[in-house]
């Protein structure tokens, strides 16, 4: 049997040779290292589009969406950025007239096309109806979501006339009804976390109303 005790190692042997091994590593020729990559630019392209019957042409990073392109680029920060994926609507805008949330959508994918957001509808002096009602009907609360909500509730109102079939509808073959089940079914992608949706459907069914 052969004696192990000449292979017996102590804790401070241990320490030393590792300490020797981490010395002897940062001391190799750094010539025998392997070059670093050199990062290159993100590539960019040039979009022309109409933003609230403005025309405007950026170059951007081909991975900005059409929500930075507005709130970064353009400034208008009207539209907001909530979840960043799609799911809560304060993003909407419309592009050539039906809504989109447009965190999900890249801003090269809308070369030529027309995108009114909340600052396009209304102005404080001059408030488009589906605005006014907002207000008239407390269609808010702590206002975070309301851009979308709005320009949402008019793309609504325009599907509805439109004869656009929802999920509410017992016979999509006929024109949906200017109802609040179905502005409440067409509004559902949008999230209001103050709980004003009662307020929502009541606006939106006063435009209704005066269009009809």
């Amino acid at each position: 049997m052969h004696d192990s005790s000449n292979f017996s190692l102590s804790r401070r042997d241990v320490i030393v040779g590792g300490a020797a091994g981490v010395a002897a590593t940062s001391l190799a020729d750094p010539a025998d290292a392997a070059p670093l990559a050199t990062p290159t630019a993100p590539p960019k392209m040039a979009v022309s589009l109409k933003v609230n019957g403005a025309a405007q042409r950026v170059e951007l990073d081909t991975r900005t969406t059409l929500l930075d392109l507005l709130r970064e680029e353009l400034k208008l920060t009207g539209t907001k950025k909530g979840c960043d994926h799609g799911q809560c609507g304060a993003c909407t805008v419309m592009v050539n007239g039906e809504r989109i949330n447009s965190c999900l959508s890249l801003a090269v994918q809308h070369e030529g096309d027309e995108v009114t957001t909340i600052e396009g509808l209304g102005t404080p002096e001059k408030l488009h109806p589906m605005q006014a009602a907002f207000i008239a009907h407390d269609g808010y609360q702590c206002g975070y979501c309301t851009p979308g909500q709005i320009c949402s509730a008019v793309a609504v109102l325009d599907e509805i006339r439109r004869g656009v079939p929802s999920h509410v509808q017992d016979d999509i073959g006929k024109a949906p009804a200017m109802s609040a089940p179905e502005m409440r079914e067409r509004m559902s992608g949008n999230i209001c976390r103050c709980g004003a949706y009662s307020n929502i459907v009541e606006a939106m069914a006063e435009v209704a109303g005066k269009r009809a």
